[in-house]
């Protein structure tokens, strides 16, 4: 049986900029206000390995990635001094040190197009382009060029899900069915109720 539109989820990692700042309320309190349900939450210190798992890169990625990092250091001078797929996985490297450095809080949202929604508030990956009004636009201002000269990742704040399928598989991977939690939101009769009976008594 197919699930309902307004079931779908979205994976969320609040990263540990995000929670050393202080800003994990103003986050949940974005997702909330347009009707998405939290049906997990936790604080938690993520798995390195676990992390390479959850970024998926082949290397055919690492290559054409680092094919590109390594032609942007010839084209300013810089030395290349390691194959092009080291360079790509670097990449991934520098993320899973970010995500490892302290703790990140793990969510998981519900509603419909979950994943198109959380997107669109959470904004694009590079928080010094991203639009006003966005998480990452609003709330900081990292850049791709500070991140390289400073060789480390960008901090943006938040991971998200990029579409439905990848969002189940993001939470297969870090949360056991059981600890999902199904349950219904006063709000939701508001926004799913056909009806909208059994509002008046």
């Amino acid at each position: 049986m197919a699930t309902h539109p307004k079931n779908e989820r979205s994976f969320v990692i609040i990263k540990p900029d995000g929670v050393q700042r202080g800003l994990v309320g103003d986050i949940v309190k974005r997702f909330e206000r347009t009707g998405l349900k939290l049906v997990y939450m936790r604080l938690a210190m993520l798995d390195e390995t676990k992390l390479w798992t959850h970024y998926g890169k082949d290397d055919a990625w690492f290559e054409k990635k680092g094919q590109g990092i390594a032609n942007d250091r010839a084209a300013a001078g810089m030395s290349v001094d390691k194959e092009p797929i080291e360079y790509g996985k670097d990449i991934i490297r520098a993320l899973v040190k970010f995500m490892t450095s302290g703790p990140v809080v793990v969510m998981v949202l519900e509603g419909n197009q979950a994943v198109a929604v959380v997107k669109k508030l959470v904004g694009g990956t590079e928080p010094a382009t991203s639009d006003v009004g966005t998480i990452r636009g609003d709330l900081t201002l990292d850049s791709y060029a500070i991140a390289a000269v400073d060789d480390r990742a960008v901090r943006n704040l938040i991971h998200c899900s990029d579409a439905p399928e990848e969002g189940e598989r993001e939470i297969a991977l870090w949360i056991s069915k059981e600890d999902l939690i199904n349950y219904r939101l006063v709000g939701e009769q508001i926004l799913y109720d056909v009806n909208l009976d059994g509002i008046l008594e």
